[in-house]
């Protein structure tokens, strides 16, 4: 046989071989069906699992809420974490009991060493909300993304059914030398997940991204190990997780009961939801817009409407922009002051980008802001990824002066804060309006002063004092308008 035919079908069988290995590799990747199926039966995950409540301590940190922008959150210790999830009507029920665990940092939490905060959310039915009285809710749309996520990604039972409701494609990844099965879909508009399972079955990673008001498309990582069997179930000791790029969770599991009751019914109120915005007068030119749980305050210049503060969603911050457009006519809002950069009072700032307003922020949230707002957000686009328009942000540090012939504008970053880094309050100086985020929140008027003033309040004091401000009435980015009077009697200075 001639040395070119004998190569030719040399070459041929070496191609029929390589053919016939990738065939078998193919055959030896399980299917999406049998992956699941294999899952199920290893962590108890089958049909007759409706319902699953679980429980445990340790730490994690206050999402969104970091001193200084890009840093990671703020550190909590949880002395309690449950969740209940049913798997039938997709309700979700979460309850904690969490203390600081670092002075820095925003966060409704109390300060570091003044006790705990308590609170307990739900979300079903595309609704989210906090109980109230009278058997109502708090309705906290805000909150709903992230608690549909924690329902389906939380547990890996949770994760291997939403896997098999959500038509979810298999695949294979190496993992320190080894390869490992993969689980992905996508749960429309609300986040896409990948699952890594181990050889028998056990998810070890959930790697899932789902939006958010200020990042975008938010990547989170969920880690499950130290699987023990517990209430009949193949379940982790232990869950980690990160958001954003930072740690939120690190939990000891320490009860696990399947079929546990988890019927939450969506309060009717809830259901019918819709933000408000009420408009009140404080002085000629100067508006406090409130009805929820974060205010706003729009100032009339020359040619403009100054806002101070787009918070928590597209939702809100949308309702605020067109209540600030409708108070003088001819007059728009061109420029948003933002106060500081945690999630819920920048959570409209890419609202404010798709209005084509101009952001003015601390010169470390416009450098982090500048890398931020360029992510996109095709989980569920928002006003910005909709609109096609970049953000215009001004960067303002110490203290700087908007003139106008109306009434001229003096933004002042209070120095020394444990809240935030380039934390921003507003000064109206013929008005002798202070408008201020969180270093303020006033209670019920008359509230007895706390029997140790907080720090957040006196730091604010000495700020106000620093800067020599003849201040009359504080308009807080929470809660009531309060006088100056008040915020001394808080402290205990006369």
């Amino acid at each position: 046989m001639p040395m070119s035919m004998n190569l030719a079908r040399r070459g041929t069988l070496l191609a029929c071989s390589s053919a016939l290995l990738m065939l078998a590799g193919c055959a030896s990747v399980p299917d999406a069906n049998t992956l699941i199926q294999r899952s199920e039966q290893a962590l108890g995950a089958g049909p007759a699992l409706k319902s699953l409540a679980i429980s445990g301590q340790g730490s994690g940190a206050t999402f969104g809420q970091a001193y200084q922008p890009g840093t990671a959150w703020p550190g909590l210790k949880y002395s309690l974490l449950s969740r209940t999830m049913n798997f039938e009507t997709g309700a979700f029920r979460e309850e904690f009991a969490r203390s600081r665990a670092e002075p820095n940092g925003g966060g409704a939490t109390p300060l570091l060493g003044l006790g705990e905060a308590k609170a307990i959310g739900f979300a079903r039915d595309g609704y989210a909300w906090s109980p109230a009285a009278n058997g109502t809710g708090a309705a906290a749309p805000v909150a709903l993304d992230g608690r549909v996520h924690d329902l389906w990604t939380g547990t890996p039972q949770a994760a291997i059914k939403a896997a098999k409701q959500y038509g979810a494609v298999a695949g294979t990844r190496m993992v320190n030398g080894q390869a490992m099965s993969t689980l992905s879909y996508t749960v429309p508009g609300r986040f896409a997940a990948t699952l890594v399972l181990d050889t028998a079955g056990l998810v070890t990673r959930i790697e899932s991204t789902l939006p958010n008001p200020v990042l975008g498309d938010m990547p989170a990582v969920t880690e499950f190990s130290d699987y023990k069997v517990s209430g009949g179930l193949n379940f982790p000791s232990r869950i980690r997780q990160s958001q954003g790029g930072h740690p939120v969770l690190d939990i000891a599991v320490s009860s696990v009961q399947p079929n546990a009751p988890a019927d939450f019914s969506v309060p009717d109120n809830v259901r019918g939801f819709k933000e408000n915005v009420t408009t009140e007068k404080v002085a000629e030119g100067v508006w406090f817009l409130a009805g929820g749980s974060h205010n706003s305050v729009a100032i009339e210049l020359t040619e403009q409407i100054v806002l101070v503060e787009t918070p928590l969603y597209d939702g809100r911050s949308a309702a605020v922009l067109a209540a600030a457009n409708a108070l003088v006519p001819g007059k728009k809002v061109k420029t948003v002051i933002n106060s500081h950069h945690h999630f819920d009072h920048a959570g409209g700032v890419r609202t404010a980008v798709a209005e084509g307003v101009e952001i003015l922020a601390s010169e470390g949230a416009k450098n982090w802001y500048d890398r931020v707002l360029a992510n996109p957000n095709r989980i569920a686009p928002d006003a910005m990824a909709r609109s096609g328009r970049s953000p215009r942000i001004t960067a303002i540090s110490g203290s700087t002066l908007l003139r106008d012939a109306v009434r001229p504008i003096e933004i002042h970053e209070i120095q020394g804060s444990v809240h935030a880094q380039g934390f921003l309050m507003v000064w109206l100086p013929k008005e002798r309006l202070l408008i201020e985020a969180d270093a303020y929140t006033p209670g019920a008027p008359n509230s007895p002063p706390p029997a140790v003033p907080n720090g957040n309040q006196v730091n604010l004091v000495q700020n106000i004092e620093r800067l020599k401000l003849n201040v009359d009435r504080i308009l807080p980015l929470h809660s009531r308008i309060a006088t100056m009077a008040e915020l001394y009697t808080q402290i205990g200075k006369k």
